[in-house]
């Protein structure tokens, strides 16, 4: 058999691993949200090359960036002052919403010829009102072959009458040397970029080129997030290099209509694909988000990103 799977605990954790014993690369998946904690290769007889940051140590960090790869939904960032109205509706929650707060069942194990599938599901009954007022259920895919990893998210409108309003994204942090060693390339086109100090957008835009070259920034520019909307682009695909350590990781972003880009400077860089963006700074309803995504009643949304790990 091609793939190989195998569920253990650590800190606390129900950790699902799966294998391509042909490519000799791995994934690694938490209950806890759901989350990417481990993508690696390694060559015959050695040991594995982790690719996201803190790469399979699920240890709490006393500083610093403790995720490896947040789930995001059904908000993506932030809301002033933690709490919106959604039509109405109260929505509370903070920093990325709330399925990185769930322990999700084990999911659903899915192997095929060149394929191996980790599949989990949050139910709209395990959502309480005050995260989001609707009745959607997720689903979340990590799909496996060879040094390409498809992640796929899945809505389901449970609303007999109503649309529902969602919007989402992956947040994987990718290990580096270090951040003068990393070069962000992305493709020739025009790009748009929302500004947003504070972290809340202040309605301000400024668009810029690419030669498709090394992305134009300062290391020390990278804590605050780099929220870009591609307009006018050659190809979808993103890549990130470390010239010291010889590793590529190529983020292909063509079902994504942003991505961002963030570090706090320790060795890692975020690209980050998003359905949508955080709250103006002068807070708008929550259904009328920037990129905020309609779901109609009783309908599907589904939407993925790629990761190619070189």
């Amino acid at each position: 058999m091609r793939f190989q799977h195998r569920s253990y605990e650590q800190n606390g954790q129900r950790l699902d691993e799966v294998v391509d014993l042909e490519s000799e690369t791995r994934i690694v998946v938490s209950d806890h949200g759901a989350e990417l904690v481990s993508l690696a290769k390694r060559a015959p007889g050695q040991e594995w090359t982790g690719y996201l940051h803190r790469d399979g140590d699920t240890s709490v960090p006393a500083t610093g960036w403790k995720s490896h790869a947040t789930v995001m939904g059904y908000f993506i960032h932030r809301l002033v002052g933690e709490r919106t109205l959604y039509e109405g509706e109260e929505i509370r929650g903070g920093n990325h919403s709330f399925i990185r707060t769930k322990v999700f069942a084990a999911p659903e194990v899915l192997f095929a010829e060149e394929t191996a599938t980790l599949r989990y599901r949050l139910p709209a009954e395990a959502i309480d009102k005050k995260e989001y007022p609707r009745k959607v259920a997720f689903q979340i895919s990590y799909v496996l072959s060879g040094q390409d990893l498809v992640v796929i998210f899945s809505f389901a409108n449970q609303e007999q009458s109503r649309p529902a309003h969602v919007s989402f994204g992956l947040h994987p942090g990718f290990r580096v040397s270090s951040i003068d060693d990393a070069r962000i390339i992305l493709p020739r086109g025009t790009y748009r970029r929302y500004l947003a100090p504070g972290n809340f957008l202040s309605g301000q835009t400024v668009e810029f080129t690419s030669a498709g070259g090394s992305f134009p920034c300062k290391p020390f520019e990278l804590p605050d997030s780099f929220l870009i909307e591609p307009v006018e682009v050659d190809e979808s695909v993103v890549k990130l290099q470390d010239l010291k350590e010889e590793r590529e990781v190529q983020i292909d972003l063509s079902e994504a209509p942003f991505f961002t880009i963030w570090s706090d400077l320790n060795p890692f860089i975020c690209i980050e694909p998003c359905w949508g963006l955080p709250d103006h700074k002068e807070q708008e309803p929550f259904e009328k988000k920037v990129g905020i995504q309609l779901i109609p009643p009783l309908g599907t949304l589904s939407r993925q990103c790629s990761i190619r790990f070189l």
